[in-house]
């Protein structure tokens, strides 16, 4: 579903009722003469002791921005993770029916912040950026490590900072980044633990938020959760994105509030990241022997020369990762061709490592408190 999202309202769309709530005041804002508040940028942050005390709330800025009628206008930017407003975490997550009952906790929160918005007015706010995401529970004895691992292994562009080298929870996390979105896994009650070491070792942002939940983890057998993101940061990457999936919504809060929509831009980025990992990969063979045999007898449409290609693939692909050999190649990108082929090889047996992650991504179903409990 989602977890953060960032809501843009015009001064027409709120009322601040208690301006020194925000650092430095926002008296500014009462003012009519609109370059006074030029160049500042007011702030309200929920605290470190709110947080351990387990309240919540959004992360509020105040600023002039330039409408696009060209007039400076006092915009406020709300910015909170929806699941952590209701619930105190993000493990659990949110339906569709909760959207009239969430809604009108953020319109009850922004008023002890200060600030008056009506639940009509909040429901139509344009937003500027969401995270769609999905926890993936593993009850089969597996870990998240072990799927991002495979992760790790797809051929993705080099124009793209995928940022393999960057474990801030030991290789527990993957995220591949540019400008406008990004798309992370990570280990879930990892990053939790990592949390209560410090803040700035979390992925997450108010993870302190959720420390109570680790005691109850500590007891848990057979039990890992795998998260995955999709992060989408800039407005105009949502409407590229959406036209691409052909989905018709208006880009504000309730329109996006949607699980359909949740699931096809998870489900887009997952095919992608699976389509640029050779399945190759996952056949295992007793030896260099057995393996060039498999490729030969289960592959008769393909040439002897195509074969010994793919064969040549896989020995390089077992020391080193697709981007690691490209830069090997002196940035040379491995021909899309014969990535293709490596995805669809004919093997007996072969394991599709994302088949967990796809399953949950397709049924799509919330998770409550009574899994983790």
């Amino acid at each position: 579903m989602i977890d953060t999202i960032v809501l843009a309202l015009s001064p027409d769309m709120y009322q601040v009722t208690e301006p020194d709530r925000f650092v430095p005041s926002a008296r500014w804002i009462l003012s009519r003469v609109k370059t006074i508040g030029h160049g500042i940028r007011s702030k309200q942050n929920p605290t470190k002791k709110e947080l351990l005390q387990g309240v919540y709330k959004p992360r509020l800025t105040l600023s002039q921005r330039i409408s696009p009628l060209g007039h400076t206008e006092a915009m406020l930017k709300i910015e909170l993770s929806l699941p952590k407003l209701v619930f105190g975490n993000n493990f659990e997550e949110l339906r569709y029916k909760d959207f009239e009952a969430l809604n009108q906790k953020l319109v009850s929160t922004l008023k002890i912040m200060g600030v008056i918005v009506s639940p009509t007015i909040l429901a139509s706010t344009p937003v500027s950026a969401i995270h769609y995401s999905k926890n993936i529970p593993l009850i089969d004895g597996s870990i998240p490590y072990h799927y991002i691992n495979k992760i790790k292994e797809a051929n993705v562009q080099q124009s793209l900072d995928t940022n393999q080298t960057d474990y801030r929870n030991e290789g527990h996390s993957f995220k591949w980044h540019c400008n406008s979105y990004e798309i992370v896994f990570y280990d879930k009650i990892k990053d939790l633990e990592k949390a209560k070491v410090s803040s700035k070792r979390s992925l997450e942002k108010d993870g302190i938020l959720q420390l109570k939940l680790i005691d109850l983890f500590k007891k848990r057998k057979r039990f890992e959760v795998l998260r995955m993101e999709v992060r989408l940061n800039k407005r105009q990457k949502l409407k590229h994105l959406f036209k691409k999936l052909n989905i018709k919504a208006d880009l504000t809060f309730k329109k996006l509030f949607k699980p359909a929509i949740a699931k096809k831009v998870l489900l887009l980025y997952l095919d992608e990241l699976e389509g640029k990992r050779p399945a190759l990969l996952d056949y295992k063979a007793a030896n260099d022997k057995a393996l060039l045999a498999a490729l030969i007898v289960n592959n008769p449409e393909l040439s002897p020369q195509r074969l010994l290609t793919l064969y040549g693939l896989r020995k390089a692909l077992d020391v080193t990762t697709a981007r690691e050999l490209r830069i090997m190649l002196n940035n040379k990108r491995i021909p899309s061709k014969l990535l293709a082929d490596a995805n669809q090889l004919n093997l007996p047996g072969l394991h599709r490592p994302f088949k967990v992650i796809r399953k949950h991504l397709m049924k799509f179903k919330a998770i409550g408190k009574n899994l983790l409990i």
